[in-house]
Formats: C-alpha cells, structure tokens, sequence
C-alpha cells in the first residue's frame, strides 16, 4: 500500500485512555480468540460491555523502528478510513464520528475492562477505541498465513467496521440478543456481525483502490488474512477438527466472499449478511 508522506490520522493514542505509556506490538482483526476455543467464553474482537474493570495501565515503552513503522502506518490507514467513512456517510445523509485507536504492549485498561494482548486486536463501543497490540502483525504472518502490510490495513479496517455498525444501530441490536438466547444460536448472530464488518473491511479496499493506493499483491494479501482468522481454519488448528456451533466470525471462505464484496461494491446497500445466506 502506497502511505508514506501520506495523512495521519491525529486520533491515534499510546497506552491507555488515562494515561499510561507509549506501547506497541500487533495488528488487528478479527480472530476467534483461543481463549474462547479452549474455555467456551465469549469470543469477539468487539470487547463485551460488561468486562471486569481494573488492572494497571502498561508501562511506558520505547518503540523500535519496525514498531513505530507500524505505528506510523497504521496511522494513514486510519486516516483513510476516515476520509472513506465520511465520504460514504454523507451519501447517506448521516455524519461519520471518528473512533480513535489505542496502541499498547501486553496489556491495558480499556472502556470495556482489562485487556491483554492474547484477546488480539479488538473494538471497544464504550470508549470507541480500537485496540491493537503490534506484535500481532507477526501473528498474521506466523501463526495466519497472511504477510504484508495490506494485511494489517485489512485488520485495522474490520475493526473500524464494528464502530460503523455502532453508528448504525448493528452492534446494539446483535447484543441485545444475548440474553435471549442460547450460545450457539447467539453465534450465529455474531457470526453475520463479523461477516458484514469484513464487508465493511472490502469497501475500504474498494476507496483505497479507487484513490490509487493499492500496490500489486495488497487485495490478495487481505484476502490470506481473511483466509487465516476463519473460524474453520482456526479450530482445526486448535483442536483438531470444525465445530460449526462455536463459529463467531464465520469460515475462510465466507469472510473471503464478503470482504471481496464490499471490495466490488463499496457502498453500504450491498451489506445485508443478515438476511438469506452467506
């Protein structure tokens, strides 16, 4: 992706909301957290509203030149998604908020309660923050399958897709089900709320290219990194075998066919994926 000497967005924060130090590792996007896979707690990269509060803010780090590559360059990605999301919302007649994104090392005290790195990248609706460890950018090449930079772009643009469903009313009305409902039937409602923030995911793709940012190799990059956090691939790593009842984000092929979607599309209209099948 073409982002140096680029916009950067000034709604990028280091450590926690109140404080803390300058912190750095990872990417963000979407994976079914491996907590969840071994001990059957809810899953998500939207942090549940209800976490338990507390902790202690990470300490001050020092970056090292990858990281705050990193760091800079998730910066234009942010910023493009702003420009992009106004862009679409003003078609709409609706006026886009900015989320803001939080990047920390190992842990941090967030809107929805203490976080670690381990849960990967997330979106917290109470604070509106996007949080990202960096040391997951070596988590999509190592552990994924997915390398270079338009993967991480992919990550960070799937999280701000669950701050777009909260402006639209989407995350509220999937949580409210909860409640109502078995786990496994809950699932599936997460599992189309992840599907259209992938969506969401392909119509940044969609500007990027539009604008002429997009390098040879970056939509297939984001597409290895959709391939990588599918719930199927996932759980046959973990486990051994595909449990379809514990799916949360949806499969390989799904998460490819709606980001690749909103990448063909880009607009809003074209991502219903609770309706019919996906």
């Amino acid at each position: 992706m073409k982002w140096q000497g680029r916009r950067k967005s000034s709604n990028v924060k280091r450590g926690g909301p109140k404080g803390g130090g300058v912190a750095l590792g990872g990417g963000g996007v979407i994976i079914l957290l491996i907590m969840y896979l071994l001990f059957g707690k809810v899953p998500a990269d939207v942090l549940p509203n209800q976490a338990t509060q507390g902790g202690q803010q990470n300490q001050e780090y020092t970056q090292t030149a990858e990281e705050k590559e990193l760091d800079e360059f998730l910066s234009v990605v942010l910023a493009d998604t702003e420009d992009y999301w106004k862009e679409i919302f003003s078609q709409y007649g609706q006026t886009y908020r900015e989320p803001s994104l939080n990047i920390y090392s190992d842990s941090i005290n967030t809107g929805c309660g203490l976080a670690s790195s381990n849960v990967g990248p997330f979106y917290c609706p109470n604070d509106e923050r996007i949080y990202i460890d960096l040391s997951f950018y070596h988590d999509l090449k190592n552990e994924y399958g997915a390398e270079g930079d338009f993967a991480l772009a992919y990550v960070l643009a799937h999280e701000v897709g669950h701050h777009v469903q909260k402006q639209l009313g989407t995350l509220q009305e999937v949580y409210k089900l909860r409640e109502q409902m078995s786990e496994a039937d809950f699932n599936k409602y997460m599992v189309r709320l992840e599907l259209q923030a992938d969506y969401y995911a392909g119509v940044f793709a969609h500007y990027t290219q539009e604008n002429g940012y997009l390098e040879k190799g970056d939509f297939q990059e984001a597409m290895d990194a959709a391939a990588g956090v599918g719930d199927d691939r996932i759980q046959e790593k973990a486990w051994g075998q595909v449990i379809p009842d514990k799916f949360t984000h949806g499969t390989s092929e799904q998460r490819m066919k709606w980001f690749n979607r909103g990448y063909e599309y880009g607009d809003l209209d074209h991502g219903d994926t609770f309706s019919g099948d996906i």
